[in-house]
């Protein structure tokens, strides 16, 4: 089973789970493939990890740790982030009091320069909607969003764009890439008026513009004229990256930003993030992996059914604060 529980929701993933386990007590032999730790403990017995084509462990699970199965992928020890207020700087993103009848209310928050700062919640809590509604994809009834103490106009991608905001959105193959378009046509879409001259756009500056941040994020690919559609979920997530870096944003937007990606390259995009919020850039992250949030979240922002909930500091949040939060019926305080 390659990867099998991509598209399953958790209740999905249980049966699944439970026909494998059905399958093994009648004597077939399983093999599951996933990037998912989680799943990969909870159903297998013994683990084969390969990194670049080559067998690096092979052992039983019960011997490992999660950190064991990681810095087997990985090849190296993950630093922990150190999160401080002392590097934060001014007020990037101010939102007030942002709504849309039927799908959030009320939503005020700030995120500072140099802060990453999570929204979390359950699918459907309206964290997509709230990133999409900041960056003008979907407009809002009531409420304003100030980016670096301007006014930014609503229903307006352009005027995110023009003010240094970049979005990257949760599918990147529906909503950030042009599947069909090269790999170098893609990196350099958001940046294509840098790149002309009267209206013509030069191919050899294109191609060298592209060529200069797939080196920078490590981007594997055979030719920068293939299709972007060639590559791995992993190196496309690299290239929709590349394509708001390449814009110098002051407000970054991370709306599931490793999902669908193997371990090794998720530890390369937190090491981005890491770098960029220590560049002074301010990150909005929008992420359901909790130990992800944990990672790298100065604060936690935690939303249920449309509302603001609960705030944490990156001191108090746990997966357990988070989660009660995210499933209490009583309301909880905002801090």
């Amino acid at each position: 089973m390659d990867e099998p529980t991509a598209a399953l929701s958790a209740v999905e993933v249980e049966r699944l789970f439970g026909v494998a386990a059905t399958l093994r007590e009648s004597g077939v032999a399983v093999l599951f493939i996933s990037h998912r730790l989680e799943e990969v403990f909870a159903l297998c017995q013994r683990v084969t990890v390969l990194r670049d084509g080559r067998l690096v462990l092979a052992r039983e699970l019960a011997r490992l740790t999660a950190d064991d199965l990681i810095r087997a992928m990985v090849g190296r020890d993950l630093p922990e982030r150190i999160t401080t207020d002392q590097n934060l700087g001014e007020t990037v993103l101010h939102v007030e009091r942002l709504s849309r009848e039927g799908v959030f209310l009320d939503i005020s928050f700030e995120v500072r320069s140099g802060e990453i700062v999570a929204l979390a919640g359950l699918v459907g809590a309206g964290r997509s909607e709230v990133a999409r509604a900041i960056f003008g994809i979907d407009s809002y009834d009531a409420g304003s969003v100030t980016v670096g103490g301007r006014p930014l106009r609503r229903s307006s991608p352009s005027a995110a764009m023009a003010a240094g905001v970049g979005l990257v959105p949760e599918d990147r193959r529906q909503q950030g890439l042009v599947m069909s378009s090269s790999i170098m046509r893609n990196i350099a879409l958001a940046s294509l008026g840098r790149l002309s001259h009267l209206g013509l756009i030069s191919a050899s500056a294109e191609r060298g513009f592209a060529k200069d941040w797939a080196l920078k994020l490590q981007i594997k690919y055979g030719r920068l004229s293939n299709p972007v559609s060639s590559l791995s979920g992993g190196n496309q997530q690299k290239v929709v990256l590349a394509k708001w870096l390449a814009r110098r944003p002051s407000l970054l937007i991370v709306d599931e930003p490793t999902r669908g990606i193997d371990v090794g390259t998720k530890a390369e995009v937190h090491r981005l993030l890491d770098e960029l919020a220590a560049e002074g850039v301010a990150i909005l992250m929008i992420s359901s992996e909790l130990p992800e949030v944990l990672r790298l979240a100065d604060r936690v922002l935690v939303m249920r059914e449309g509302r603001l909930v609960a705030e944490f500091d990156h001191t108090e949040a746990s997966e357990e604060t988070i989660v009660a939060a995210a499933t209490r019926q009583a309301a909880a305080v905002v801090a």
